[in-house]
């Protein structure tokens, strides 16, 4: 059992922060009017955005697993090499 004291001091830690964060997150802080709010989100969503910074899909990537594959064999086999059975 006394080797878990050295966990008091972090659950002390814990505690006190996630107290601070209710306290700090309460309502009543910096609210905004909620009609205010909606005006403000309307002439956000309204503007245009300028040419160069359309969002476009991200490129297709090629998964990487990690391993290396080599190509397929699908070359004639008149270059000279030969295969080995096994």
């Amino acid at each position: 059992m006394e080797i878990l004291l050295w966990l008091v001091p972090s659950a002390v830690v814990t505690a006190a922060a996630m107290a601070w964060v209710s306290w700090a997150s309460r309502d009543g802080r910096g609210e905004v009017d909620r009609d205010v709010a909606a005006q403000r989100l309307g002439r956000a969503l309204a503007k245009d955005l300028p040419a160069g910074t359309r969002r476009t899909s991200a490129p297709a990537r090629d998964r990487s697993t990690g391993i290396a594959v080599r190509p397929s064999h699908s070359a004639p086999a008149s270059r000279g090499t030969t295969r080995r059975a096994g």
